[in-house]
C-alpha cells in the first residue's frame, strides 16, 4: 500500500466513522448500523470500535470482546487524562474495594501478584504494601509507561491478558487482579482458564465487573451495554469460574463508576483456585 493509498484510506476511515456516529446520535441506527459496516471494511482490525458499537445498538452479533486495537487506542489516547477522569469526575475506586475486600476476608499478604490490565497503576498502588512483587500488564503502552514512572510494580508488559496467560512461563501466581478487564471482554473461558495455568493451589483471582438488570440480559450471559462495554450476569460469573475449578468466596455488589451522572452496577468478585 502507497502511502498516499494509506493517507485516502484514512480520510476514508474517518468520515465514515464521523457519519456512523453522527447518525447514532440522530437515532437513525439503521444508517449508522451501515456507515458502521463500512469502518469494519476499512478498518477490519477495529481501532474505532465499531463491532462493539453495533452490539450496544442491538445491531449485529455480540463480539467475543473487545477489539484489541480498539483497547490500545482508547487508552493510549486517553492516558495522560486517564487517572484525573477515572478517579476525579467517575469515582472509580475499584482498586481500593479489592484491598478492603482482601483485608476484610483475612486473605494476603501475597508473594507474587499479577495485576491485568494494569493501566496507570491504581491496583499496584492499592496493594503495594500487601505483595513482596508485583506484575503489570496492560495493551496501552502509554499506560505502562505512566504505571513504569511510578515504581509500583517489578515487571510491566505491554501485552493482551489472555496472550500473557497463555504464553507465560514464569513462575506462578499467588494473587491475580483484574480490575476493569471484563467491560472489554464477552466470553470469558479463556481468562479463567489461563488464570487457573498461572496460580499456585489455593491461589486468589480477584476482579469487577458490569452488570445490568436480569430482564435486560433477557437470558444472555453477556452483553455490551449503552456504553459500548461489556456487562456479565452473576449466574454466568458463577457457572465459568465453578467449571474452571475455582471456589467462589465471595460476589459482592459494587457501583463501579459513574457515568454521565448515573452509577454503573457491577460486582466484585473473589475465588480461590482449587485442585
Amino acid at each position: 500500500m502507497t502511502q498516499q493509498n494509506k493517507k485516502i484510506d484514512e480520510e476514508a476511515l474517518a468520515e465514515a466513522y464521523n457519519r456512523a456516529l453522527s447518525f447514532e446520535k440522530s437515532g437513525n441506527l439503521d444508517a449508522a448500523a451501515t456507515a458502521y459496516a463500512e469502518v469494519l471494511t476499512l478498518d477490519p482490525e477495529d481501532h474505532g470500535g465499531a463491532a462493539v458499537r453495533l452490539a450496544s445498538m442491538g445491531r449485529g452479533e455480540t463480539p467475543l470482546k473487545a477489539p484489541d486495537a480498539y483497547v490500545a487506542t482508547l487508552f493510549d489516547q486517553h492516558a495522560d487524562v486517564f487517572e484525573n477522569v477515572l478517579v476525579d469526575q467517575l469515582d472509580y475506586c475499584v482498586p481500593l474495594l479489592v484491598r478492603q475486600r482482601l483485608q476484610a476476608l483475612g486473605l494476603g499478604p501475597f508473594q507474587r501478584v499479577l495485576d491485568l490490565g494494569c493501566g496507570t497503576g491504581l491496583t499496584g498502588g492499592a496493594l503495594r504494601d500487601m505483595a513482596d512483587d508485583i506484575t503489570g500488564i496492560d495493551l496501552s503502552e502509554n499506560m505502562v509507561e505512566i504505571a513504569h514512572e511510578k515504581d509500583v510494580y517489578e515487571t510491566l508488559y505491554v501485552a493482551e491478558a489472555v496472550d500473557f496467560l497463555d504464553d507465560n512461563d514464569e513462575a506462578p501466581f499467588d494473587l491475580i487482579v483484574a480490575t476493569d478487564v471484563l467491560p472489554y471482554m464477552g466470553a470469558l473461558e479463556a481468562l479463567f482458564f489461563g488464570a487457573v495455568d498461572n496460580l499456585v493451589p489455593g491461589g486468589l483471582l480477584i476482579f469487577s465487573s458490569e452488570t445490568l438488570p436480569a430482564e435486560t440480559f433477557a437470558g444472555r450471559d453477556y452483553m455490551v451495554g449503552p456504553h459500548q462495554r461489556f456487562a456479565h450476569s452473576e449466574a454466568y460469573l458463577r457457572d465459568r469460574l465453578t467449571a474452571t475449578g475455582f471456589e467462589i468466596i465471595e460476589i459482592g455488589d459494587i457501583t463501579v463508576r459513574m457515568e454521565e451522572g448515573e452509577p454503573i452496577a457491577g460486582q466484585l468478585v473473589v475465588a480461590r483456585f482449587k485442585l
